[in-house]
């Protein structure tokens, strides 16, 4: 089988190794003559960065680069980066890097023609209207890791710097207009960014197939999603040059953020603000916290995490698929408790708190009432 395609859901995707070689082409496609590429400060001097401005440059579309990104980016950012947009006279982002790069990219583009603060675009209601839709430029996105599924979402998240909150930012042209998804960008990923980024992707699936609201699309795409990850991620964990095992973990990357419309739940609700106060890796967070939300959701979720499990060709029922996510987790090299990355106890009020209005706390197939939070921040740290 041949690992190249071209795909238009939810958008124009161009799919396959080498196919970064395409980006001016994709810039000019979309209206775009002088992209600002906006990735992370670990990205801006590795070798794929700068192919991919030298293939700017090429193409006569500049090589302009904004890296002060932040790995759980922040409204500060945000707004250098839109002062870089806009001083530069740039008309497009290549957004270019993980999910901070990504998010922040796409952030960027979204706000440069906005005259409101971007917290009044919040994912609440219909808050998205409040935006100018022809002040959004153009957004190319070009993901080098399989986790976040950013470069086929509809959303960013950043983290306001006063309050330590992360907050969703919504608007229906936060979609790319085109996605790249090359494989051969993934192949120099440390092993432990393969394997959180790796997870998060898991993570993504495996809430959108629990949560209880009506999407059958999202739910098939999600079950999927996970058996991917299942066949392919401790592959690409072990040989990092394995561009087959790379290259369906791209598929599982944006398969998730696709389901995830379905909706998440407790485990982004409590990585959230774990991520925004102590700046862990969101991919990571979840992988720790996964467990014993799994445990806390089994009332409402046995019987269809026993049909998943199934499909995944795992025994024993919701039993067997824990036992399972115990040795995915062991082999992944992830930590057992959140205090191996550093989280303490001194701040379960406040991130229980926290947890509790975050925006994917709602698809939560349980309810997370503030005394479960605090029960299973104490259990995860």
């Amino acid at each position: 089988m041949t690992i190249t395609a071209n795909w238009s859901y939810p958008t124009a995707i161009k799919f396959g190794a080498g196919r970064i070689s395409e980006l001016a082409d994709h810039c000019k496609a979309v209206g775009t003559k002088k992209p600002l590429l906006v990735t992370d400060r670990g990205l801006s001097t590795m070798p794929i960065t700068k192919n991919a401005l030298d293939i700017l440059e090429a193409a006569g579309l500049g090589r302009a680069m904004f890296a002060e990104v932040d790995p759980n980016p922040t409204d500060k950012n945000l707004e250098a980066g839109v002062k870089v947009f806009r001083d530069g006279g740039h008309d497009g982002v290549v957004a270019f890097g993980g999910g901070s790069g990504l998010d922040l990219g796409k952030a960027i583009a979204f706000m440069s023609g906005q005259t409101r603060p971007v917290w009044d675009f919040e994912d609440i209601g219909d808050w998205w209207t409040r935006a100018n839709s022809d002040g959004i430029a153009p957004i190319v996105a070009v993901p080098t890791t399989a986790g976040t599924g950013s470069e086929v979402g509809r959303a960013s998240v950043i983290t306001n710097s006063e309050t330590h909150t992360k907050k969703v930012i919504f608007h229906p042209k936060f979609l790319p207009s085109v996605t790249i998804c090359d494989p051969e960008l993934t192949v120099g990923m440390p092993k432990v960014i393969t394997s959180g980024t790796g997870m998060d992707a898991f993570a993504h699936c495996l809430e959108a197939y629990c949560s209880p609201f009506y999407h059958p699309m999202s739910q098939g795409i999600a079950l999927e999603g996970m058996r991917l990850v299942k066949e392919y991620l401790p592959r690409a964990y072990k040989d990092g040059t394995d561009i087959e095992a790379r290259a369906h973990m791209m598929s599982a990357a944006a398969m998730g953020a696709v389901a995830f419309q379905k909706g998440l739940g407790a485990i982004h609700s409590l990585s959230h603000p774990v991520g925004a106060i102590y700046n862990t890796h969101h991919g990571m967070t979840n992988a720790v916290v996964m467990p014993p939300v799994l445990t806390f959701n089994r009332p409402a979720i046995e019987a269809k995490i026993a049909s998943a499990a199934a499909y995944l060709g795992i025994a024993g029922g919701f039993d067997g698929f824990f036992d399972y996510v115990l040795r995915l987790r062991e082999e992944l090299g992830v930590p057992d408790k959140l205090s191996a990355l550093g989280v303490g106890t001194d701040r379960i009020d406040e991130m229980s708190a926290m947890a509790i209005v975050d925006p994917t706390a709602g698809g939560n197939p349980v309810e997370l009432t503030l005394d479960a939070a605090k029960r299973l921040f104490v259990e995860c740290i």
